[in-house]
Formats: structure tokens, sequence, C-alpha cells
């Protein structure tokens, strides 16, 4: 067979194997490829998925897409609605198609998620040198421009010769498995050795089970963390994406009841405890609520859960403030679990580490006034929700207002949807999650463009549930003007297979998130508008707002419109959509929203530099609250238990 052929049919024969307690799970690691087919893979990938579609349809699906980048962002979407147990491959032409990839793979490796990515390459005999589409280097002739994957993939492999499939799919196969180093892999493919023939051995073409490794925690550690935190006075749980991938927020909830420790979660831990859990504070730092950031700000302890504490999460390393402060992080990736100076690193598997942890807390519970402390914030945090979602009185509906709208109309088992823009904060504070799989907002990387694609690749993997007797979802994206124009095309895609998507597309003439980051920082919204250009001027800020109907254009491309003017009609298009059956296609609706009207505060902070010196008042005023705010930064937070460090210290003597 081809190479291409192999590489096909051996992807269709892997299988990722879970053991999560009593049950074990057992599905394909790769359920099917998307493609584009141009001159670098249509005889190869092209005519392989062809083959293999006429001998069993089931054997390797073949989805098509509009964009590459959007087809990676599908790919993410499944992959992280099914705890990272399978993904897609995407396969692409040579030279644009394959760099169209590269956002889609940043993306992957950013948010931890595996993509398969098989961008087709030049001729690896260079027979015919250039080609089309090559991009040629004076300086170097075996480089490409799919070497600029090389960063952005957590594996990365040119297949210049047949025999070298092999060793590169089983790297492959363990990178995209592998909960601490998975993320975008990518293997190169010449186009000639895609349609060159390989003698395989029928050993490699057999199925083959890729189990998920999920580490206990060493005793020692178990120990000493239940040490710090009976020691600790105002403990603190963080609890990150990592909590979720481990399918261990039954255990987390169960140890923040028996202790009375309180949760605050990042962007991707939202959804390990109902917003309403006694125990729950919502979201920390930048974008978090002030009940979690109030106890993250006097807390002495922090257990941090898979969570990769990136600068919104620590509020820029403003959000602890404590001088007495040490760390416990428990994360699968080593390079996580020592993040922040960590007093103690647990490198294990969340959900494992959280049943040793309260076995070895057994008895323990926080101080009374801690627990009260924890009700009182969270009735403070719950009443400025309250408020800004039942915003009334403006001629425009409020980004706050929508949000409540859309989060009441939803069931528990619904899925919303975002990525980017001001959306994904107001969510992260707002958003009121009832279900572990109920919120999904890309914001490691934060692409614009991502909601729909990334939607319809969660779409995919809600329906594969049902298909094996789960209930079904309403998957709801939410996305502004700024993001739909960056990849909208994808809804033809939904169009093409009548998948059931609701998007409430919120219409603000420009770039909300990124216009009040501005006026915050002195640069007075500049270049966030939609307007008219001024000519005289040469300024897009003053002129006339465009005379775009987004709506109309979605309706262009097939899709059923609703076009409302108000949250309580927004909640009655949202009902209606909701009641269409699967296969009806998606929905898009419409709603004009007012950009000025701000969410609630957090009471935090996030670190961006303001111009040090500036002509505009506007800015020199900016930076004076710049450095203020940036009075409170700590560059080191953590630090090592004084205990723990003679106890290394008396085994180092000893060992000495």
């Amino acid at each position: 067979m081809t190479v291409a052929q192999a590489l096909v049919t051996f992807l269709a024969k892997q299988y990722t194997v879970d053991r999560i307690a009593e049950q074990a799970y057992r599905e394909r690691t790769i359920p099917g490829i998307f493609g584009i087919f141009g001159h670098g893979n249509v005889a190869g990938v092209g005519q392989a998925l062809k083959q293999s579609q006429l001998k069993d349809p089931a054997l390797m699906p073949y989805y098509q897409g509009r964009n590459e980048q959007a087809q990676v962002h599908q790919a993410v979407g499944y992959a992280r609605h099914t705890r990272r147990r399978a993904t897609f491959a995407v396969s692409t032409s040579i030279g644009p198609g394959s760099t169209n990839l590269v956002t889609g793979a940043a993306l992957a490796t950013t948010n931890r998620l595996p993509a398969l990515l098989l961008p087709s390459d030049i001729f690896a005999t260079r027979v015919a040198d250039p080609v089309l589409q090559q991009l040629e280097r004076f300086d170097s002739g075996d480089t490409s421009v799919n070497d600029v994957f090389r960063p952005v993939s957590k594996y990365f492999d040119r297949i210049s010769r047949p025999e070298q499939l092999y060793s590169a799919l089983l790297a492959a196969m363990r990178v995209l498995t592998d909960p601490a180093e998975t993320g975008a892999v990518t293997l190169s493919l010449p186009q000639d050795v895609q349609a060159e023939t390989l003698e395989v051995p029928e050993e490699f073409l057999q199925e083959r089970d890729w189990r998920i490794r999920r580490p206990e925690p060493e005793r020692e550690d178990v120990a000493e963390a239940a040490r710090l935190i009976r020691a600790a006075k105002r403990p603190l749980i963080i609890a990150g994406g990592g909590v979720l991938y481990a399918f261990a927020d039954d255990q987390l909830q169960a140890l923040a009841e028996e202790t009375g420790i309180p949760v605050a979660n990042t962007q991707a831990g939202v959804g390990v405890l109902a917003w309403d859990h006694p125990q729950s504070l919502g979201a920390i730092g930048s974008t978090g609520s002030t009940a979690a950031n109030v106890l993250a700000a006097e807390a002495d302890l922090v257990i941090g859960i898979g969570t990769r504490y990136e600068d919104f999460t620590t509020a820029s390393r403003t959000a602890f403030q404590n001088p007495e402060l040490r760390f416990v992080n428990i994360n699968i990736a080593a390079f996580d679990a020592y993040k922040l100076g960590a007093t103690l690193p647990v490198v294990a598997d969340a959900r494992k580490a959280l049943l040793a942890l309260r076995e070895a807390l057994a008895g323990y519970r926080v101080s009374e006034e801690l627990r009260g402390g924890i009700g009182a914030q969270k009735q403070r945090w719950d009443q400025i929700v309250d408020q800004a979602f039942a915003e009334r009185g403006t001629q425009l509906a409020s980004q706050n207002a929508i949000i409540g709208a859309v989060n009441n109309a939803m069931d528990a088992r619904d899925v919303v949807v975002c990525a980017a823009g001001s959306l994904p904060g107001d969510l992260h504070k707002m958003w009121r999650v009832r279900d572990p799989f109920g919120y999904h907002v890309e914001y490691a990387y934060s692409c614009m463009g991502y909601e729909i694609p990334g939607g319809l690749g969660l779409k995919r993997a809600v329906l594969d549930e049902v298909a094996r007797g789960a209930a079904s979802r309403d998957v709801v994206v939410m996305v502004g003007d700024g993001s739909y124009l960056m990849m909208h095309t994808e809804l033809v895609t939904a169009v093409a297979e009548r998948l059931k998507l609701i998007v409430v597309l919120i219409q603000n003439h420009g770039y909300a998130s990124i216009g009040a980051l501005s006026e915050s920082l002195g640069s007075q919204r500049f270049g966030t508008k939609y307007r008219e250009l001024d000519a005289g001027r040469h300024s897009f800020d003053e002129g006339a707002k465009l005379p775009i109907d987004l709506a109309l254009n979605a309706e262009s491309l097939g899709v059923k419109v609703l076009r409302v003017n108000d949250t309580a009609q927004l909640g009655a298009a949202l009902t209606e959509a909701k009641a269409l059956p699967e296969g009806s296609g998606p929905i898009l609706i419409h709603i004009e929203s007012d950009p000025l009207i701000d969410a609630p505060s957090s009471e935090s902070w996030w670190d961006v530099p303001v111009s040090q010196t500036s002509e505009l008042a506007s800015t020199r005023a900016a930076y004076q609250r710049y450095e203020e705010q940036k009075s409170m930064q700590r560059p080191l937070l953590g630090a090592a238990s004084e205990e723990r460090t003679g106890q290394l210290d008396d085994r180092k003597q000893r060992d000495d």
C-alpha cells in the first residue's frame, strides 16, 4: 500500500483506553479526518481516504471544512469535550494550506489539547523543485514552510522516506495520549512520499490500545500536603482544567464538603463545582469574582489543582498578598507543579491525589470564621451578578443582561462556547454553571474565530455521546461581531451536515474588550470601532457605523436566523431554537448590544504596560494608576516550608 493508505489504515485502528475508578473506557483516538485538498495531498491522503470510504465508510470518515485553521479548532473542541481521549486529524496541501494550520497548532498546544496535523510538504526527492507554492530559501535547501510548526507543536516529524512512517506514527500516538505532554502533533508529509509504495507488516495495522497514564502521588507528598493544610488558617483551593481532564470534580467536591476549604476556579476549571455550591467562590483573578479575590488576598496556603497559573489567574501576581503564603501544587505536569516557588509540588493525577488527600485529612475542618466569611462573600457577589443580569432602561441591551438571558434559557446539561473578546472574561465572572461539561471557553490562546468551529467540534462529540446512549446537550456559541467575522464561514460546514449549532451573535460594532482596555490605558479606544474612514483625519474612530448586516450574512450561508431586540425576545428565541430537532441545521440569533456598559468589577488587576511618557493627559493619568497597581506585584509568591527544608537538609547530611 502507499504511505498515505498505510497512515489512514493505521489511524483507524488506534484506541484510547482509560480507567476512572472502577469504570474502563475504550474509544477510537482518531475518529475522523478533516481535509481540504490541493496538489500536495489529493493523490496521497485524498486518494487513501476515498479508497477507505469505498471499502468501509466507517473505517476513517472524512469531513469537509472551509478553512484549515477552523478544522484544527474543530479537532480541539472535540478533544476538550472528550477530556482528551479523542481528537481529529487534519490533512492539508502544501504552502498556504499548511501554514493555515499554524494558529490552530498554537492554540492546541497552549491549551494542552491533542490535535493531529498532517500538512503536505514539497517533494522529498526535489526532482520537481521549486514546485507551486514552495517557499525557497537561498541558505537552506531542506527547509520548507512546515518548519514553522516546530515551536508550536509538542511533537514534529518530517517523513522524508516511507520507512519513517512507523516510528513517526508511534511517536505521534504517544504524545496524543499523554496527559502531561499533549498538544499539536505535526507529521509533515512530502507530496511524493505520500504516494510511494510501502511493504507494511500486518502487525503494524492491527488494533492498538494507548492507555492514558494517571500516576499516583508519592505518599510523602500527600502527608506533607495534609500537614501544611492542617497548619494553615486560611487555605484556598484553585481548581484548573486538570481537575476536569482527570474526571476529579466529584472528588474535589467531596474534599471541599468534608473540610470546608473554599474553591475558586480558573477559566479552564469552570464546572468543577456548581456555581451555588457552598464552597464555590467562582472565578478567580483578573476576570474573577470579588468573593474569590477577597479570600485569595488573605490566603496563607493555596492548593493549586490542575492549573498552570496564567496571569489572569494570579491577577499578574497581585492576587495573593499574605506574606506567609505557601503553595501546594498538584499537577500531572511537573512543569506546572513547580510554578510560583511551590512549597510542595505534587506530580500526580488530580483524581488520585484528591482521593489520597481526603484520607489524609480525615476529621479536619476549617475554622468557623473562615466558613462564615465564605458565605458572606458569596452572597455579596451573587447580589452583584443578579443586578448585572437585571439591567434595564438602556436603549440597547448590556452584554451582562444578554449573558443572563442566555444562562437562564439554557438547560443544565447545555454547553456555552466562547473564546475571545470581552465575552470570555464576563462569562468567567458571571456564568452560573451547573454541569462539569457546561462551560467551554478557549482562553489559553483566546483565539478570535475559534467559537463557531470549536462549537462544531464539541457538537460532534455530543452526537457521539448520544450514539453511545447518553442524553443530548445543546451547544450554544456566544460570539461578538469581531470574532464572527474571523471565521463565520464554518457555518457552511454546519449547514452541509445539518448540525444543530445555536449561535448568539452580539453585534457591538467593534472590539468591545480591547476598546475598554484601551480606554483604561489612556489610549482612548483607538482603532477599536467599526466605523467608516474619516479621510481628512485618517481616523476610524469618529465616522458613521458600517452598514453591515451580519444576520443577513448568516442567512446567505443557509443559516436559520432569528433577529431580536431585547433580552426578553432573546430568551424566547433560545427557547424556539432549543425546541428544534437534531439535524435541523444551525440557528443564529442576532442581537445588538451597548459596548460601553462594563461587567461588574472583579476588584482585581491585569498587567498591561502603559506608556511611561506621553503627550496625552489620559495616558499620563493611566500610567499613574499603573504604577500604583504595579507596586502590589510580587515576583516570587511561594516559599519553601521551613520544616520540610530542615527535613531535606537532615536527609542530605545523612546521605553525605
